[in-house]
């Protein structure tokens, strides 16, 4: 039953984002903004509509039962999600899912900010992790770590690449 809650409640709060996301996709680029890393976006939706499949289906198949330190890996879970919503309200509106870039934009340093240039990756890739080890679905855990892995490999270089070229940001992280 507890899978089925916390399930739920992390699916309904990614539609939620996605809506937030749009609606500040819309903003940006009323400003001017423009995206990047276009290409991979797709796969990384894919991959994560990928693991909540997975995560549903490992537990259905194997019929996997809560983990006996799960309330660890809860506690972890709830952490990742009051950091997830300090990084949405650092960036604001400037807060999406894909690469928009504002052009000529400050870039926040607000928050994590202040000390992480990702954390919102770093959050991710904990959820990725701790929810599969909280109910036993260890198949989940290693493939999508690794495939977000991968994901990271491709799209922290791809956003660096355009904040680099069209704000200040090496400046502001000192990468000059």
């Amino acid at each position: 039953m507890i899978f089925f809650i916390v399930i739920s409640i992390v699916i309904i709060q990614r539609l939620v984002e996605l809506v937030v996301a749009k609606r500040n996709e819309k903003w940006m680029r009323s400003q001017g903004a423009f995206e990047a890393g276009a290409a991979h976006y797709p796969i990384m939706v894919s991959m994560h509509i990928a693991f909540f499949i997975s995560l549903l289906a490992e537990d259905f198949l194997f019929d996997r039962s809560v983990s006996s330190v799960w309330i660890l890996f809860l506690v972890i879970f709830l952490v990742a999600q009051v950091a997830r919503i300090w990084c949405l309200a650092s960036l604001g509106k400037f807060w999406n899912t894909k690469i928009i870039i504002l052009p000529g934009a400050d870039v926040v340093q607000k928050g994590p900010y202040k000390w992480v240039r990702h954390p919102n990756y770093i959050i991710v890739t904990t959820e990725l992790l701790v929810l599969p080890l909280m109910f036993g679905a260890y198949i989940t855990a290693i493939i999508f770590t690794l495939l977000n892995a991968w994901m990271l490999s491709v799209r922290i270089p791809a956003e660096e690449k355009a904040l680099k070229e069209a704000t200040n940001y090496s400046k502001k992280f000192s990468l000059e």
